[in-house]
């Protein structure tokens, strides 16, 4: 019933729709735009884009600190660029763009401008030094050296990628010898050799980036070249190498210690160190028996013993090591080694010993050795009988005839016996035989006793073994010999079945059986080489192949006949082997000899033997010279062998494809008949020396060259070396003399020992004919060898003159000058001098561009007109009152001097010049606040003395102390919400600072400020400049401060504890920010006393401030947060429980009861007054209608859009014409959330249900939306809104969101 009542007043108040103009707005995509660097200057760059919705002229503009690189038409918004862009300098910055409609105040907004890098800039190599240093030895893979190339551009343009475009020298694969890393690190890819390779390298390197886009095209930028040397320093890393490739010698097993054996020599192969080089015995097949001296000399060390050798061929094998004296370049020995061969020769060391054993299984060992021996032998037994069951070998290691021993008999016995063989040679099984049958009598004597001697036939030495020969008593006679000894020959390697002899035979007087004799050869040395026939007894070879009289001369036989009572004798065959000339000489070792040109000698001695007879023709050696193409410089002694030169080698007479090396053949022959040869090859390698000097073509060279002309080839010069080898014949090619670094002289090879110089100028060089008309030069051709000399030649290159040397700028003319601005300075202000070494030259000065900068920053064309250059150089005011020291302070013209006689092929102009002048400041600018956007709250409960409550930002255009600004507070008033105005001096203070010639005044609060005074702090703050001279100008802005009290203090509880409130503060911010459009203030956070305690457990203090002053009550802001269905989601799951005031909520549960009470007495109250109102309303129905027409007609005559003139109220609902402030346009319907309290509920209001803490939004949602279906379809239709329908529609009818209405306002019941 409270609606008609309030109808009633508040009829003569209708609201009317208004209509305002509204200002335009920039598409949302007017905030940044991206633009390339090459963009020419006067391309289009963009468009400014805004809507009018009254559809109005627009008008655009670009202001800001870099506003001076565009252009806009005001009236399209194209924007075109009026200064170039670069990446490098500014890639980014800010503009202010602008529109107006006329009617409203500029829009502005600020746009991002970002500068895409193009591919503008070529890589630099920042090194200064490109020469370096390296070890032969360096590894593979190594860094030689680095470089470092720079390219200012991004991306792919800025990504360099180094090349080796070539290797000086490129023989020898060494354009692969390095390579380059994508880091600009070049590695080793090859080894290196200072011997066998080249001392120096020359590399060729280029730097381009990865390309890039530039002007529309994808270009790739690349550096000059730049040459890095590479020098290779020798280094010990090769091992030493022996003379010869094989050693032997023969050596006496007699031979005392100390005795020289052989000498070997090896050499360092590290030519340019040359280390010493010692030697050392590393391993033996005998150790200790030699040693070897520190110059190579093998010598014996301990007594040698040759039957110590008889498996090993009787040599010792010695590795002898050569070791450099210094370690190798890894921290190792250098050295190489070489086995030697030492044969020990025989000499007569050894008596013959006794042993007891077989001679097929005797080993000889000192445990077979015995001087015991027993036998058996019948009675009566012939002559020659051999001793039963005696198994006796004598043995001597000595060879040949020191083997060699005679057999005897002593001792008390030894006339009855004889020995056999009574001599032998190495080893022989030994037979006691029956002498004097009648004295070998049983009866007489059962035990018969010999010494059995073996006697060396060389040293007489001896050997004695004792016999006990047992008799058996028999009867019986033996098979005898006519002889005991025969002698016979044979050739060496006749062949099998060949007759010995046929007439031995032996007598046995027996007859019948016992008399039949069968004959046999006894086991011994020959055995296997000769047979008997059983029956005839006829001697044969068995084997003729082991008839090698090299390796046994003489055999002795034991012959034995026995007959068939098993009864024998023997006798001994002395064989002797025939030699024939059957073994070719055999040269020992081989023959490779370095020996150095000029001074180098040879003289080996071919080491050779005959294994046939000594002393005979058979073994006699003849040495010769086989013919060859350089055998006439060499001689051997043909008996001696040793081959010599017969005079000095020269490398130079060698064939060249021979690599100087001289194969000669040496024939090694024998005397015998057929004569037989052996040919050894010697090879002699004949090592240059650099005994040749490089010899030019021509003793001197003319070259003639025009001026102006890089690149070009002047000429060309040739060297030849004699020497064959690279290492001396190599030819390099060096310059000297004035101005030689002006040349280039490229050397190339013609093949071994000549080499052609190029002469001619780099390609980025040119000859000056006025700097100097003609150079002498002298033009070297060296070895790689230090030692050696030089040829030279005198080379003079003589210049061309040619009309080509531009005009130069003197350049104490280019000194800056200074200038007033304001008009102060006119005509000539300075001189520009320009001069032509050239004779006819004829110089004028051309202006070629003006430089306007303000603090250092292109401002484009504004001081194009202030000064000009005249032809002569002078240079004058054109616009004195236009120089404007705020739009430019630095005039640059960049001027040049042209020679309009030069030839046309060549520069005619002169390098830019600039001379730089000064604009002078004078202090005719006043300084200006900038715009703030900012609203100054003051919360005085929150605010603190010395703490800042605002601030002013302001610029003068003058510069210096002209431009030094210094702020003051001027004024204060306070305003109050009454409209009352008190003065307040000393509550503020300021202070100043400055950056980037920006002046920024900070307000702080000086004391404390009463909180309970509601109203505007209104502060006027002074801006004033300090001039050094003259009077100092200011500017004024007054500031409004709005104050808040604690009337506008809320307090939001929690069902969460202060530390989770704490932790979500951020969000719980954020989301009343979102539902209110304020600033929220937090005050505290504190938990609730559990006593005191309903839902929540702890609550937030804070205020929610618009940004034109004014606060949300605690109504306002349960309504806008009901009406942000995601805001009050979002603070429901952070824990929101209760909105209510600090007072209500303090005092909730002790004045429930008195709230109860009171409660029921106002409803009995409200019941009264309704009634009445009802009468009141019945009586003044008529007045009511009548106002009601009233207001119909009023309503028709206005139009709709038409806005009151009055101004806004903050914190209502009333809207002004920039529709700047707050709609707060609370709705009536309630959302279901219910009381907490009994209290007002402006003073506590809940946003949960009593039930489950918990509210359905969606089904609150749609049951409101019911509600008001329902009301409207109930409502009858309402008197003003028919009547406004049905005026005429105006203009701007189309403007949706111009008109508005409260429901809490009708005419309804009228």
């Amino acid at each position: 019933m409270a609606w008609p009542w309030l109808s009633c007043l508040l009829l003569p108040a209708l609201i009317v729709s208004v209509a305002a103009n509204v200002a335009p707005t920039f598409l949302s995509n007017m905030s940044a735009v991206t633009l390339p660097e090459d963009l020419p200057v006067g391309a289009e760059a963009f468009w400014l884009v805004a809507q009018d919705q009254d559809q109005d002229a627009l008008t655009y503009g670009i202001s800001g600190l870099y506003a001076y690189f565009f252009n806009v038409i005001r009236n399209t918004g194209e924007v075109k660029l009026a200064n170039l862009l670069d990446y490098e300098t500014l890639y980014w910055f800010s503009i202010n763009i602008s529109v107006s409609d006329n009617h409203n105040n500029p829009v502005q907004k600020e746009m991002q401008v970002i500068v895409e890098d193009r591919n503008d800039n070529a890589p630099v190599f920042q090194n200064t030094d490109f020469s370096t240093s390296i070890n032969e030895t360096l590894p593979v893979g190594s860094v030689v050296f680095s470089v470092l190339a720079v390219d200012k551009d991004t991306g792919s343009a800025g990504a360099v990628v180094y090349s080796i475009e070539r290797v000086i020298p490129s023989s020898d694969g060494s354009e692969y010898l390095f390579s380059i890393l994508p880091n600009g690190s070049i590695i080793l890819n090859g080894s290196l050799s200072y011997n066998n390779k080249s001392a120096f390298y020359q590399l060729e390197l280029k730097a381009c980036d990865s390309g890039g886009l530039y002007n529309n095209s994808i270009i790739v930028q690349c550096s000059s070249p730049v040459f890095v040397s590479i020098s290779v320093i020798d280094q010990p890393d090769l091992d030493p190498q022996f003379v010869r490739e094989f050693y032997s010698a023969s050596v006496a097993e007699d031979a005392p210690q100390g005795t020289s054996v052989l000498k070997v020599e090896a050499m360092d192969s590290d030519r340019g160190i040359n280390d010493l080089v010692i030697y050392s015995i590393s391993n033996s097949t005998r150790p200790d028996w030699f040693k070897i001296t520190s110059d190579g000399v093998i010598e014996v060390s301990s007594t040698l013993d040759r039957e110590q050798l008889l498996e090993e061929d009787e040599e010792v094998q010695v590795q002898v090591t050569a070791t450099e004296k210094n370690l190798n370049i890894y921290g190792q020995e250098a050295k190489v080694s070489i086995w030697v061969t030492l044969r020990v020769t025989d000499v007569n060391d050894h008596k013959p010993e006794f042993y007891n054993c077989s001679l097929s299984t005797c080993t000889f060992t000192p445990q077979e050795a015995q001087v015991n021996f027993t036998g058996y032998v019948d009675e009566h037994s012939s002559t020659r009988i051999p001793i039963d069951d005696l198994t006796m070998v004598v043995y001597d290691p000595d060879k040949g005839s020191n083997g060699t021993f005679w057999l005897s008999l002593e001792g008390p016995d030894a006339e009855a016996f004889s020995v056999s063989p009574e001599r032998a040679a190495g080893s022989v099984e030994v037979q006691v035989l029956v002498k004097t049958p009648s004295q070998v009598d049983y009866e007489q004597q059962m035990v018969m006793w010999v010494q059995v001697v073996a006697t060396d036939s060389v040293s007489k030495n001896s050997s004695i073994a004792m016999v006990t020969i047992y008799l058996r008593d028999i009867n019986d006679h033996r098979p005898t010999f006519p002889q005991s000894l025969y002698n016979l020959n044979v050739s060496e390697h006749s062949e099998a079945g060949y007759v010995v002899t046929d007439s031995i035979h032996a007598f046995d007087p027996d007859t019948g059986e016992g008399g039949r004799i069968t004959y046999s050869l006894l086991p011994g040395n020959g055995d296997d080489v000769f047979a008997v026939d059983p029956d005839s007894g006829t001697v044969t070879v068995r084997n003729g192949t082991l008839l090698d009289r090299e390796k046994q001369a003489v055999y002795y036989l034991t012959l034995q006949a026995t007959d068939g009572g098993n009864q024998s004798s023997s006798t001994t065959l002395h064989i002797i082997l025939l030699d024939i000339n059957d073994n070719k000489p055999v040269v020992t070792g081989s023959y490779n000899i370095f020996v150095q040109e000029e001074g180098g000698n040879v003289s080996v001695a071919i080491q050779a033997h005959d294994d046939d007879q000594p002393d005979t023709n058979n073994s006699l050696l003849h040495f010769s010279l086989l013919p060859s193409s350089y055998s006439h410089n060499f001689s051997v002694d043909p008996d001696k062998g040793i081959l010599t030169n017969l005079g000095p080698l020269d490398r130079e007479a060698i064939d060249p494809t021979l690599g100087g090396r001289i194969v000669l053949t040496v024939r090694v022959s024998d005397c015998g008949v057929p004569a037989l040869w052996t040919d050894v090859n010697v090879t002699i390698t004949v090592e240059d020396i650099n005994d040749n000097l490089p010899i030019f073509s021509h003793p001197s060279y003319s070259f003639s060259v025009k001026e102006r002309d890089p690149g070009v080839l002047i000429g060309e010069v040739e060297a030849w070396d004699a020497d064959q080898t690279e290492a001396n014949n190599r030819i390099s090619f060096s310059l000297s003399g004035t101005g030689a670094n002006n040349f280039i002289l490229r050397g190339t090879v013609l093949g071994s020992g000549g080499a052609k110089g190029f002469l001619s100028l780099p390609s980025d060089t040119s000859l000056d004919y006025e700097t100097q008309p003609f150079f002498s030069l002298t033009v070297s051709a060296e070895n790689p060898d230090p030692q050696a000399g030089e040829a030279t030649a005198q080379v003079l290159v003589t210049v061309e003159d040619v009309n080509d040397t531009p005009p130069t700028l003197d350049a104490t003319s280019l000194r800056g000058i200074r200038v007033a601005e304001n008009g102060s300075q006119h005509g000539i202000v300075a001189e520009v001098v320009a001069q032509d070494v050239d004779t006819m030259s004829q110089v004028e000065v051309q202006l070629v561009n003006v430089i306007c900068t303000k603090a250092g920053i292109d401002v484009g064309s504004l001081c194009h007109g202030w000064f000009s250059v005249l032809d002569n150089g002078s240079v004058l005011i054109n616009q004195s009152e236009a120089i404007d020291y705020e739009t430019c302070d630095l005039v640059t013209l960049v001027v040049r001097a042209c020679d309009i006689t030069t030839d046309p092929r060549f520069q005619a102009y002169s390098d830019n010049g600039s001379l730089p002048i000064t604009i002078e400041d004078v202090n005719d600018n006043a300084p200006y606040f900038l715009p703030e956007d900012k609203t100054f709250v003051i919360i005085p409960e929150l605010v603190m003395p010395n703490q800042q409550v605002a601030s002013v930002r302001a610029r003068d255009d003058d510069s210096g102390n002209n431009g030094a600004i210094l702020f003051s507070i001027f004024q204060v008033d306070f305003v109050a919400k009454d409209g009352t105005v008190i003065p307040f001096q000393g509550f503020f203070r300021i202070s100043t600072s400055v950056e980037d010639s920006v002046f920024t005044g900070n307000i702080e609060l000086v004391t404390s400020l009463d909180s309970t005074l509601q109203g505007t702090y209104q502060v006027t703050v002074k801006a004033q400049d300090r001039p050094s001279e003259g009077p100092a100008l200011e500017a004024k802005i007054m500031l409004n401060l709005f104050t808040v009290d604690q009337s506008y203090r809320v307090r939001l509880q929690f069902s969460i504890s202060k530390e989770d409130v704490g932790a979500n503060m951020e969000e719980i911010k954020a989301a009343l920010a979102q539902a209110t459009r304020t600033t929220v203030y937090i005050v505290n956070i504190q938990d609730i006393d559990s006593a005191a305690r309903a839902r929540g457990r702890s609550y937030l203090d804070a205020y929610f401030v618009f940004s034109n002053g004014s606060a949300l009550t605690l109504d306002q802001l349960s309504m806008m947060i009901r009406n942000d269905q995601d805001s009050l989601t979002q603070l429901l799951q952070l824990g929101l429980v209760v909105l209510g005031s600090q007072e209500s909520q303090e005092s909730e549960l002790p004045n429930t009861l008195r709230n109860v009470v009171i409660g029921l007495g106002v409803a009995l109250v409200l019941v009264i007054v309704i009634m009445t109102m009802i009468l009141v309303c019945v009586q003044k129905s008529y007045r009511r209608k009548l106002r009601a027409m009233k207001a119909a007609k009023e309503a028709q005559k206005t139009a709709v859009g038409v806005m009151p003139p009055v101004s806004a109220i903050p914190g209502t609902n009333v809207y002004n014409t920039e529709r700047a402030n707050p709609m707060l346009n609370l709705p009536t319907k309630d959302l279901g959330f219910e009381s907490q309290s009994s209290s007002s509920d402006l003073d506590h209001i809940s946003l949960n249900s009593l039930d489950d803490n918990s509210v359905d939004l969606a089904n609150s949602k749609q049951e409101i939306k019911k509600e008001a279906l329902c009301s409207l379809k109930e409502q009858d239709p309402e008197p003003l809104s028919r009547v406004l329908s049905a005026r005429k529609v105006g203009p701007r009818e189309q403007k949706e969101g111009l008109a508005f209405d409260n429901k809490g306002l009708n005419t309804t019941d009228l």
